[in-house]
């Protein structure tokens, strides 16, 4: 099988849009493999899945799924029956009845950490100084103005749910960890990785590598690839 043959679906975290694996992207069409980012709504955990379920229904032959923070939940509970690998960006990976506030939280935070809070919608919407502090903190200004421009909020409904089976525990994982990561502390990306048994690869980068260091995500995902591919 070639590189060609296979798809790589790309999902988005919290307060994020596709637009966040731009970089990503284009450097993947650059070795023409197939990609596409799933468009997530981030209204409950439940919507999440069935929108990531319907962007794997417009793809063809097998899949490599990437998530980034928040949708390493997503990506894990989405329909296995193409879905070869998973591939974790500094991604949170709950446990069959965890919630992703429980391994959020797992540690105390980056003193940097923003502090979180839901609206009267329900909705957490992350603090605009918060992209410079530590959601994209090695990115330029313009790509942080764009990231806080774009940002979709995410819903209680989305993180204090229990999760189901994770894929993970059957099928291949890779974890890109972030040893500079400001929302997701470092050691617990250890742990789950750990305990996915999923293929490490750390840098030294922060919590949105897509956008401030494409070239370690495309090196994890090419990884994927060619293991899927089996090349």
């Amino acid at each position: 099988m070639a590189m060609k043959d296979v798809s790589v679906v790309l999902a988005h975290g919290a307060w994020a849009d596709g637009s966040s694996w731009a970089r990503v992207i284009t450097a993947l069409k650059a070795e023409a493999v197939k990609v596409s980012a799933a468009p997530l709504p981030l209204t409950s955990l439940a919507d999440d899945v069935a929108a990531l379920d319907r962007s794997l229904n417009r793809t063809e032959g097998p899949i490599i799924l990437a998530g980034h923070a928040y949708a390493g939940a997503v990506i894990a509970l989405a329909r296995p029956e193409r879905v070869k690998a998973l591939v974790y960006v500094t991604a949170l990976a709950p446990d069959e009845g965890e919630k992703v506030a429980d391994v959020f939280y797992r540690l105390e935070p980056h003193p940097q950490a923003p502090k979180l809070a839901p609206d009267s919608n329900g909705l957490i919407w992350l603090p605009e100084g918060a992209f410079a502090a530590a959601f994209a903190q090695n990115a330029s200004a313009e790509d942080r103005a764009v990231l806080a421009a774009v940002q979709r909020p995410v819903s209680l409904n989305c993180i204090t749910i229990p999760v189901g089976r994770p894929l993970w525990k059957d099928i291949p994982s890779w974890f890109l960890l972030a040893e500079d990561d400001r929302m997701i502390v470092p050691e617990t990306q250890r742990y789950m990785a750990g305990r996915m048994k999923a293929t490490i690869k750390a840098h030294a980068v922060d919590h949105t590598p897509s956008v401030t260091a494409p070239t370690a995500v495309v090196d994890v995902l090419r990884d994927a690839i060619h293991s899927v591919a089996g090349n």
